[in-house]
């Protein structure tokens, strides 16, 4: 078969083309150094950081990347990606698929945290007052599965999401998680992570639950608050973690108070523990109103105890400082910076979408890696922060071939029409083009309309 494309047509041609082959190259493909499995020598990256290269692909695989025209003679089916970029598929670390895609029933009336706890709250009482058992269940794997949708349309890979435990009811959504885990099995790895308060560990339910996340393979999480039980509380949760061989994963400091020094707690008790696996701490908001002395000794501890944080930017951007009336003074997010700089690892994530904790997001990584690039300025240089929505949250996640490019790894990867970062970041990238195993699915995202019935209970 001679060449497919060189130049001048559209992503939609593309998709018409490829799965015609099984084996074909991308060449002239712009692609992040720091999402490369190995250095692929003579490869120069440009001011971004990204370095122009051919691909080859055979069997869903990729098996040669090379600079631009290394690849040897012709005769390849090719296709000219006119220094688009390519990316692995995304890794999104902190979700939370259970209670979105709600806000026409349950909004948040004046957009505070405070407001959207109470709402959240209140929506699940009056599914249980309303539903069945059977409805009940129901509601939250159609909407729960319509996140995996967008997820897997945008480019996603792997999710994780937080789930509430709070009550019988909430407890068998994690039944529905593994219902999907399976359904999913193949196209999206998935992981949960138990969301209550800390102090029902100390009760037997606490030990019961926590067998129950074992039975599923999840993993053992909760939001951390301040208190006189906090440091009994963690050690409570870092055994039954550590007796059934689980990762852990908190909430911690999602507030403007410089007082909140939760997250220096969890590394402590880390350190206490000699835990084994993973710690993975979300949001840790207060860090960044802290005087220097504490915000440093907190992340010298977190450095320590080897523990990987998430900033949810898009969901604190929302929640934090909000005053009715008053323009916010901060941005909410954590010092990510800092923490990167002295080698904890960080990631960023979706968190939220269209529920009370925040009435927008599509569960796309690429608008949470552009919004947080301003948010967060991550910019000049753009370095490595593209491995946050892809290579760490995958290492995280103990996925150590997700998340990036590589020969012999598959090709599950994301090619945009954006060259640079100005052109990649300045646009949604709707015309996406998203390979899993070298053939690209259908980027058609799921109608809202779906929902409609589940609005109004």
């Amino acid at each position: 078969m001679g060449i497919l494309l060189k130049s001048g047509v559209t992503f939609l041609w593309l998709i018409m083309q490829i799965p015609c082959v099984d084996h074909y190259r991308l060449l002239n493909a712009q692609i992040p150094l720091s999402v490369l499995k190995d250095p692929v020598p003579g490869a120069t990256p440009n001011p971004d950081n990204l370095v122009l290269l051919d691909l080859e692909i055979r069997a869903g695989v990729v098996t040669q990347l090379q600079p631009v025209g290394s690849l040897g003679p012709e005769g390849i089916p090719s296709v000219d990606l006119r220094r688009g970029q390519v990316w692995p598929c995304f890794v999104d670390i902190h979700t939370h698929l259970d209670k979105g895609h709600v806000w026409p029933r349950t909004r948040n009336p004046n957009g505070t945290f405070a407001a959207a706890a109470q709402a959240a709250s209140k929506d699940w009482a009056r599914m249980g007052q309303i539903y069945t058992p059977e409805q009940f269940r129901e509601d939250v794997y159609r909407r729960f599965n319509f996140g995996l949708r967008c997820s897997y349309v945008h480019g996603s890979q792997a999710v994780r999401t937080h789930m509430d435990c709070t009550d019988p009811k909430t407890i068998a959504n994690l039944d529905v998680f593994a219902q999907l885990k399976r359904e999913w099995a193949g196209k999206l790895e998935l992981q949960a992570v138990t969301l209550l308060d800390l102090e029902f560990f100390l009760t037997p339910e606490g030990e019961k639950l926590a067998d129950k996340v074992a039975e599923v393979g999840g993993i053992l999480g909760g939001v951390t608050a301040m208190g006189p039980e906090l440091d009994r509380q963690l050690d409570r949760v870092f055994t039954l973690a550590k007796e059934r061989d689980l990762d852990l994963d908190f909430h911690t400091d999602e507030t403007a108070d410089p007082t909140a020094i939760t997250l220096q707690h969890v590394a402590a008790a880390a350190l206490r523990s000699q835990f084994p696996n993973q710690v993975v701490c979300g949001h840790c908001c207060s860090l960044a109103v802290q005087p220097p002395q504490v915000a440093n000794k907190t992340m010298a501890m977190v450095r320590a105890a080897g523990i990987a944080v998430v900033s949810l930017p898009l969901c604190n951007l929302y929640l934090q400082d909000r005053h009715p009336g008053r323009t916010p003074r901060w941005r909410g997010v954590t010092l990510l910076q800092e923490l990167k700089a002295l080698g904890v690892p960080v990631m960023l994530a979706s968190d939220n979408c269209r529920d009370p904790f925040y009435g927008f997001g599509d569960h796309d990584a690429l608008e949470v890696f552009r919004e947080a690039t301003r948010i967060l300025h991550l910019d000049t240089p753009y370095g490595d922060w593209p491995q946050a929505i892809t290579t760490t949250p995958a290492r995280v996640m103990g996925l150590p071939n997700r998340g990036q490019i590589g020969v012999g790894l598959p090709a599950d990867l994301v090619l945009f029409k954006g060259r640079g970062f100005d052109e990649l970041l300045s646009r949604p990238q709707h015309d996406r083009l998203v390979l899993r195993q070298g053939q690209p699915i259908d980027t058609t995202l799921p109608d809202y309309s779906e929902l409609d019935d589940l609005m109004v209970i």
